[in-house]
């Protein structure tokens, strides 16, 4: 969250932030499936193109970026832990 967001940047931060948690994400090592992320992302891209300058196209840019981010982060915090469990990584 930038520091000088207003009041009413911030309330919309934390609303699209929660409607992405909500967004499907293909695995990146297999196709199939929905990728709403990913479309989300190409859809704020194509706004952004018509009417450029627009702080909520930039907020929701940097919002989809963070939720990238953090799912990658998920997804290998797991990696480690599924290893063990599965008794293919001994300590």
């Amino acid at each position: 969250m930038s520091d000088n967001d207003t009041e009413q940047e911030k309330s919309f931060r934390e609303r699209y932030a929660e409607e992405l948690r909500k967004k499907k994400q293909q695995d990146t090592y297999h196709y199939g499936g929905d990728n709403e992320l990913v479309e989300e992302r190409v859809q704020v891209n194509q706004q952004e193109q018509k009417t450029p300058g627009r702080r909520r196209k930039k907020i929701k840019q940097e919002e989809i970026n963070k939720e990238i981010v953090r799912r990658d982060m998920i997804k290998n915090r797991r990696i480690p832990v599924a290893r063990t469990l599965n008794g293919l990584e001994k300590k």
